[in-house]
């Protein structure tokens, strides 16, 4: 099944930009929300000119607003003329060390990871019940596979609700023609994971946006991407010792 009108979430940049540019190249149309919408602007400028053929359409979101996610989400499935698949991509990398006079930072990040893409999923799947299919992808992170400790605990924690949310979701849907997939990236070079992780597991942009849209167009449960290392560490991750857990996160 081609998804043809998609929306993206955290689209003024990174992995949102490069999914929304993937996916213009492949002839979709775009709704596009972002705090910045002057990004939005210039990314909509860019894709119509490299595509003349789609339709992109744009919106101010703050996902922490949760109140105005379904008033956004209905906005631009009207200009569209549906949707047919929603991508909940923004999500913030903040954090410190807990008990250390920073909850702030650690409570943005549980709240924008997991709770405003529980907001979203909320918005999206009642467009899609109301359409009677639709296809869910909810962007986690490798670091959703174990818990890491010092500053990357409540991220880690972020991601791994919103993979069990993705999981919980996809077994309750099952059959019918609501689809949900969650995908794990690893490290990938952006503003928010470049300096996350190994700079050897560390891969370009253009790279791993191609793996994640060929993973979103498959329609998995769950997909680890880039396959490789990905895959491998899915398994191995769970079963590291705690110490060696410690010096590598």
């Amino acid at each position: 099944m081609t998804r043809r009108r998609i929306l993206i979430t955290g689209a003024s940049s990174g992995l949102g930009a490069g999914m929304a540019r993937e996916f213009a190249a492949r002839g979709r149309d775009l709704a596009l929300c972002a705090r910045r919408v002057e990004l939005l602007e210039e990314l909509r400028g860019e894709l119509t000119a490299a595509h003349p053929e789609i339709t992109v359409a744009v919106r101010a979101l703050d996902v922490d607003d949760h109140a105005a996610i379904p008033a956004a989400f209905a906005a631009l499935r009207d200009e569209l003329g549906g949707l047919d698949r929603v991508v909940v991509n923004a999500g913030i990398g903040k954090g410190a060390r807990l008990g250390t006079g920073r909850a702030d930072a650690n409570i943005a990040t549980a709240t924008t990871n997991f709770v405003s893409a529980l907001a979203q999923a909320e918005a999206a799947l009642e467009i899609f019940r109301e359409q009677r299919g639709g296809h869910l992808v909810l962007i986690s992170s490798m670091s959703a596979v174990r818990g890491l400790p010092g500053k990357k605990a409540a991220y880690s924690a972020s991601k791994a609700g919103l993979s069990a949310l993705g999981d919980a979701l996809a077994t309750e849907l099952r059959g019918g023609p609501i689809r949900v997939t969650t995908v794990e990236p690893g490290f990938i070079a952006t503003d928010l994971s470049a300096s996350a992780g190994d700079a050897k597991l560390l891969v370009p942009l253009d790279k791993g946006v191609a793996a994640m849209v060929a993973a979103i167009e498959r329609e998995p449960v769950r997909a680890c991407v880039p396959a490789w290392p990905w895959r491998l560490l899915d398994v191995v991750l769970p079963r590291l010792p705690r110490a060696v857990v410690a010096r590598v996160s």
